[in-house]
């Protein structure tokens, strides 16, 4: 199985089941760990998600989880690249084609803890491991429960393995082109009543030539990427119905990009700690920390090609928690109430220079940053009546940005900009609400409306970045996003093996954030606020089987437009927006013995800037991963992304382009005993 319709998957995927407010008294006489969250609420599948197992998780062609998520059509990051020739700081997630913006306009959590980085917004994609996940569940849309500011465009919840899924020894090893190694192990013992699972990850490569033939220069490089991962997950019995689970995470990743010295470093070292609770009283307590950093070397893109920025140092710290109750308030009612937080400071230091003196002198340094925290309180209640299941929520959230600063010194030490920018906050109120009708065993119809908001990031708010030859400025005067969304679908079961769902939906972004270019600059832009982002459209998903074959699909139609009167981008399409996206795979995996799946990704031509002067052009990628059992737990495993080698266009500024990823072949050998 690859991913289906949530309200068809639920019950088959592991950890995840629809919650009962009263636990089975007589289970509890044994100690189970499960090291998996509290089950889901039953009114969950009014919000249309979708579900993707661990079987698709451990057996994607690139293995690497930004591409995985590329099966539920309409997720997209800022650019078209992968986490070994992005840009870290573009790696961006949304949903619905609601416009390009390298923060992330979905909330992606990880066994409950928001991963974005606390500067920047971006997500370290490289530092998620698919072999260390269960399942993955996208619902795109408002979220108004826990972390749920920051879901104007959905939300991706990751889970980790569960103890059942977890061999106690595995480890792999894959060899690809471009001299490319991938190098993983993972230990899981078993230790007193629970487990602890210590995992580890190495991807190294000379990389590919991100640059167009035709635009090579002598300081032209491929885009070489050297990363790694640690991982050590505990989870403890505290009795019968309760558990402590904690975390500790700790990555590097270092890329090259266009040209020789162009190169990027991203790190983190983030933990956390839960507490789970499955008794009459249901509690979920979460408190974690997050330590990261981001430095990248600019290069002129005019010969002689010397350092034109150094932005040699962003660290960053995000703080925050939660606690979720579900009081027992009968069999036909599941009532949660909360609180969250979430704190972020970062700041920036960067050099500039001159790049067209031979001396190369600096000729400004700049330091900025600043804080922000947003504090929640969120109750939500499912109702079940029959066939009829009925979900709402709200959510009120406290926000203050503070602290903001810029400043710039120049050569001879004078300062030039001393900004202090002023504190504001406010209150911002949020909910949703939907229905789920389960007409027979085969079919199920659903509707949804929601509200919600995100914070402009610090990134946003105080830090300028050129991509040459492209400048974009900051605004500390951004205010943030907020979402008004409704939708409507259908879950239908025609045949035993064969699940299909529709969704149609309209979602406004008023106040979004976006990348405005300078009318009398077209090499000039500044973040701005502009009226709305209207999306509508709607998303297909199929998934069936017909005995060791399987066949599973998504298609999503998005249909977007910019609301800015007065301004020239009004009623065009959103920057890297697309309007159609497309997956599809076909696997054949019998119970024992060699497999073999291919899949098919399309993605329709989208615009580089709001002004949509440059094309990024359609492209069609088919990737194939085959196994064959050796016995003794081992697997030879041969891998092809990009197999007939499409020209990927992923950055088009004034003709300027790079390029994804080329066709990429591997083997290898996966053990697990």
């Amino acid at each position: 199985m690859k991913y289906l319709p949530f309200s068809i998957a639920l019950a088959a995927v592991p950890g995840i089941a629809f919650a009962q407010t009263q636990p089975d008294t007589a289970s509890q006489a044994n100690i189970v760990v499960t090291g998996a969250g509290l089950p889901l609420p039953p009114g969950s599948p009014a919000y249309g998600s979708v579900v993707i197992d661990r079987d698709r998780l451990i057996n994607g062609a690139s293995g690497r989880i930004e591409n995985i998520l590329g099966d539920v059509a309409g997720f997209q990051q800022f650019r078209r690249s992968d986490s070994r020739s992005a840009n870290p700081s573009a790696q961006g997630a949304t949903l619905r084609a609601l416009g390009g913006n390298a923060s992330s306009r979905t909330l992606v959590l990880l066994d409950g803890v928001p991963m974005a980085d606390p500067f920047f917004g971006y997500i370290p994609f490289s530092a998620l491991v698919p072999d260390r996940l269960s399942v993955v569940r996208v619902t795109r849309g408002g979220g108004v429960g826990a972390f749920g500011a920051g879901a104007v465009a959905g939300t991706i919840e990751l889970a980790s393995a569960t103890r059942d899924q977890l061999p106690s020894f595995a480890a792999s090893a894959f060899y690809g082109s471009k001299d490319a190694t991938e190098l993983a192990a993972a230990l899981t013992p078993d230790l007193g009543g629970g487990y602890v699972s210590l995992s580890g990850r190495r991807d190294r490569g000379d990389g590919f030539m991100t640059t167009p033939r035709d635009q090579r220069v002598a300081a032209t490089v491929p885009a070489a990427y050297d990363g790694w991962s640690g991982d050590l997950r505990a989870v403890a019995p505290l009795s019968a119905t309760s558990e402590l689970q904690f975390r500790a995470t700790v990555f590097h990743d270092d890329r090259t990009l266009r040209f020789r010295g162009a190169d990027s470093m991203s790190e983190g070292q983030d933990a956390s700690i839960r507490y789970i609770a499955r008794g009459a009283w249901q509690v979920d307590a979460l408190a974690y920390i997050q330590a990261r950093n981001f430095s990248n070397i600019v290069i002129s893109s005019n010969a002689p090609y010397r350092q034109s920025l150094d932005q040699r140092n962003t660290p960053s710290t995000g703080i925050g928690g939660k606690i979720e109750l579900r009081p027992p308030v009968g069999p036909d009612h599941v009532l949660r109430i909360g609180t969250d937080t979430r704190f972020a400071t970062g700041d920036m230091y960067e050099d500039a220079y001159d790049a067209g003196d031979p001396a190369n002198p600096i000729t400004a340094r700049r330091h900025a940053g600043g804080d922000q925290i947003t504090t929640g309180f969120f109750a939500e209640d499912d109702w079940t009546i029959g066939s009829l299941i009925l979900t709402g929520g709200v959510r009120a959230d406290y926000w203050r940005i503070s602290g903001g600063f810029y400043r710039q010194v120049g050569a001879n030490g004078v300062v030039t900009v001393n900004d202090d920018f002023d504190n504001r906050s406010d209150w911002q109120f949020s909910g949703r609400a939907g229905a789920l009708f389960r007409v027979s065993e085969t079919l199920a119809v659903r509707a949804a409306g929601y509200t919600g908001f995100r914070l402009p990031t610090l990134n946003e708010l105080y830090r300028p970045f050129t991509v040459f030859p492209v400048r974009t400025e900051a605004n500390a005067a951004l205010t943030p996003e907020k979402l008004k969304g409704v939708e409507a679908g259908v879950d239908f079961t025609p045949l035993p093996g064969l699940t299909l769902a529709a969704t149609a939906f309209y979602n406004r972004l008023d106040d979004a954030i976006a990348n405005v270019t300078d009318p009398a600059n077209p090499n000039l832009r500044q973040r701005r606020n502009v009226d709305a982002v209207i999306a509508k459209g709607v998303e297909l998903t199929a998934s069936g089987h017909i005995g060791d074959f399987l066949l599973s699909a998504s298609y999503a139609y998005s249909r977007s437009k910019v609301r800015a009167p007065g301004r020239g981008f009004d009623g065009l399409r959103p920057a890297q927006s697309p309007r159609h996206a497309a997956s599809a795979t076909l696997a054949w995996q019998p119970a024992q013995g060699p497999a073999l799946s291919t899949t098919l990704r399309y993605v329709s031509k989208q615009y580089e800037d709001d002004l949509q002067t440059d094309v990024l052009p359609h492209a069609l990628t088919v990737d194939a991963v085959a196994s064959l059992p050796l016995g003794h737990g081992i697997t030879l495993v041969a891998r092809g992304e990009n197999l007939f080698d499409e020209e990927v266009v992923t950055r088009n500024a004034g003709g300027s382009m790079d390029l994804g990823t080329p066709r990429t072949l591997w083997i290898g050998f996966k053990f697990a005993g």
